[in-house]
């Protein structure tokens, strides 16, 4: 096993959180090797499984004063420069942006408008390692390489069973619910901070992109709001059903096609009656009293003395006092009344004068 005199990570990949020098097995390092750390690394230095120390960016030269548990793990039968077996792991301190996080299946969400509904939501985080030592010991262990891909799984598990409880506690709509998604970022982010704290990680932004419900779902939605975006119903049918009347003109031929076999000629009739009903609603106006017959004109006699015309149950004349008529005759026998002068009953006959 050759010695390392130098040890260094200088080409991190873009996903990779921790790279362990050596990868497999343990490295031959003695004191004088010299230890480079990048900006944006910490170097954590570890013997037998135990972590001795971490180290920020810059040059080392490992000595027992840098690292002072290595003067009881090593002897000194080469003039203080004995070979000693260690490991050494790279961890990357830069954040870890456009995390993917999403609820694998639908969340039942109590809407305060539309019932029980189903909700998914998903969105992007990003992280950082807080604690290097801590995340090597709780998470990495001994793997050479430790990347985003290997905890993302883990970390979506935690944030959306945070989430799930955090939406459970929002009282509102869906239809609401997208003005609040700052609020319940903010939120998550402060609640889920405890748990990646715990694994030596930093949350240091949580978004939600979108909340969404069932495509069924959104299909009613679209209705009720195109229901709303319509405005007067009755209008609106007016319309239709007028475009359709105007479509069947200028396509006259379509009539016999849609009647052309039993089924269609149902549809047809159905078609046809829902346009007369449509018509007979839009065409309907409230009824009207038919104007009134004018008053027949009333009869009129002449004067015998002046020959003026004056109403016919006139019974003196206005223009000359001339008296016209007497008053109905009552027979005395059947009590029919007769006209002023007669003489016998026209009734039955009785003699009246």
């Amino acid at each position: 096993m050759a010695i390392l005199d130098l040890i260094e990570y200088p080409n991190e990949q873009t996903d990779e959180i921790v790279h362990r020098i050596p990868e497999t097995g343990s490295g031959e390092f003695r004191l004088g090797s010299q230890l480079v750390v990048r900006e944006g690394q910490n170097a954590v230095f570890v013997r037998d499984g135990k972590a001795l120390d971490v180290f920020g960016p810059g040059r080392y030269t490992i000595s027992t004063n840098n690292i002072p548990l290595l003067t009881g793990l090593i002897g000194l039968p080469f003039g203080g420069k004995s070979p000693f077996t260690a490991e050494v792991y790279f961890v990357s301190m830069r954040e870890f942006t456009d995390m993917k996080w999403g609820t694998p299946q639908p969340v039942v969400y109590r809407d305060s408008a539309l019932g029980m509904v189903r909700l998914r939501a998903f969105g992007t985080y990003s992280m950082r390692v807080a604690e290097p030592q801590l995340f090597v010991n709780q998470i990495v262990g001994t793997r050479g390489e430790y990347t985003t891909g290997n905890i993302d799984d883990y970390l979506r598990s935690i944030i959306v069973n945070e989430f799930n409880d955090l939406l459970g506690q929002t009282q509102t709509s869906v239809l609401d619910i997208q003005g609040k998604t700052r609020e319940l970022a903010d939120t998550a982010r402060n609640a889920l901070g405890a748990s990646f704290e715990r694994l030596g990680l930093n949350l240091t932004t949580f978004q939600i992109s979108a909340i969404t419900v069932p495509e069924e779902v959104q299909q009613r939605i679209d209705e009720r709001s195109g229901m709303a975006a319509l405005g007067d119903m009755r209008t609106y049918m007016q319309y239709k059903t007028a475009q359709a009347i105007g479509e069947a003109a200028q396509n006259p031929g379509t009539a016999g096609d849609v009647t052309s076999t039993g089924v269609g000629l149902g549809a047809g009739l159905g078609v046809g009656q829902a346009m007369a009903q449509s018509m007979r609603d839009a065409f309907a106006q409230p009824a009207q009293a038919a104007p009134a017959a004018p008053a027949a004109a009333p009869a009129t006699i002449a004067c015998p003395n002046c020959h003026a015309t004056i109403p016919a149950n006139s019974k003196f004349c206005p223009n000359c006092g001339q008296q016209l008529q007497a008053g109905p005759i009552t027979c005395p026998k059947c009590g029919t009344q007769n006209p002023p002068g007669s003489k016998f009953c026209t009734n039955c006959g009785t003699a009246l004068s």
